[in-house]
C-alpha cells in the first residue's frame, strides 16, 4: 500500500506530459542576414518534427508578392523545410512560416533577409 501511494504522489509531481512545439532553429539564408547572391532556395531547420501537409513556407518581396516555387518539402527527419526560390532581384523578402508539429501543435513566424546588389 505505501509503496502505492509512493508511486502515486510521484506522478502526481512529474505533472502532465511534455508536448514539443516546433520553433524555428535556424534558417538559410540566416535571419535578418544581407546575402550578396540570391539563394536557390529557403531552408528552415525547426525544433522539432513538422507535418510537411500541415506546414508551408512563403517568400513574398518588398511588394509582398510571392516569390518562392510553392514546392515545400521536408529534409533531415521532418525537421526541415525547404521551399524553392525564383531567381530574385536585389531587395528585401519577407520569409512567413506556418508548421504544424508531429504532435499536432501549430507554429508560425516570419523573418526578413536581404539580396544586396
Amino acid at each position: 500500500m505505501q509503496r502505492l501511494l509512493i508511486a502515486a504522489v510521484m506522478l502526481v509531481l512529474a505533472g502532465p506530459p511534455a508536448f514539443a512545439h516546433a520553433f524555428l532553429d535556424r534558417a538559410i539564408p540566416a535571419v535578418g542576414s544581407e546575402v550578396p547572391n540570391a539563394p536557390p532556395a529557403v531552408t528552415i531547420t525547426f525544433t522539432e518534427p513538422v507535418e510537411p501537409r500541415f506546414s508551408k513556407i512563403e517568400v513574398r518581396d518588398a511588394a509582398d508578392k510571392r516569390v518562392d516555387a510553392g514546392d515545400v518539402h521536408a529534409q533531415k527527419d521532418g525537421r526541415q523545410l525547404v521551399v524553392g526560390l525564383r531567381k530574385l532581384p536585389p531587395g528585401k523578402y519577407t520569409v512567413i512560416w506556418h508548421v504544424t508539429s508531429v504532435d499536432t501543435h501549430k507554429t508560425e513566424g516570419k523573418f526578413m533577409f536581404t539580396v544586396t546588389p
